[in-house]
């Protein structure tokens, strides 16, 4: 059984900046992409960001495209996301998740193992 444990949630004012982690447990973390999603509130989850298995190709929203940034290090199985520029609307609990396989997934049916969630609330 995978578990994905995230961190690094808060509390910022707009235009600030947060990094969330996700630690995965299991052995063969870099065979699988892995994908950020946020759910705000009334609001069906939508997909962030996600990252090849590698770490050499990465996609995101065009809400987010050139504020976040997803990195991973496969050597302490560990995905990030690095956001910059928050606006109010960044406000949601945040889930990391891992892929059916290497390649990345927009989609939330493309993974199959996810966090409990972090909050970030972005002040105006």
């Amino acid at each position: 059984q995978v578990q994905l444990v995230e961190s690094g949630g808060g509390l910022v004012q707009a235009g600030g900046s947060l990094r969330l982690s996700c630690a995965a447990s299991g052995r063969t973390f870099s065979s699988y992409a892995m994908g950020w999603f946020r759910q705000a509130p009334g609001k069906e989850r939508e997909f962030v960001a996600s990252i090849s298995g590698s770490g050499g190709s990465s996609f995101y929203a065009d809400s987010v495209r050139g504020r976040f940034t997803i990195s991973r290090d496969n050597a302490k199985n560990t995905v990030y996301l690095q956001m910059n520029s928050l606006e109010p609307e960044d406000t949601a609990v945040y889930y990391c998740a891992r892929a059916v396989d290497w390649n990345i997934k927009t989609t939330s049916s493309g993974y199959n193992y996810w966090g409990q969630g972090t909050q970030v609330t972005v002040s105006s």
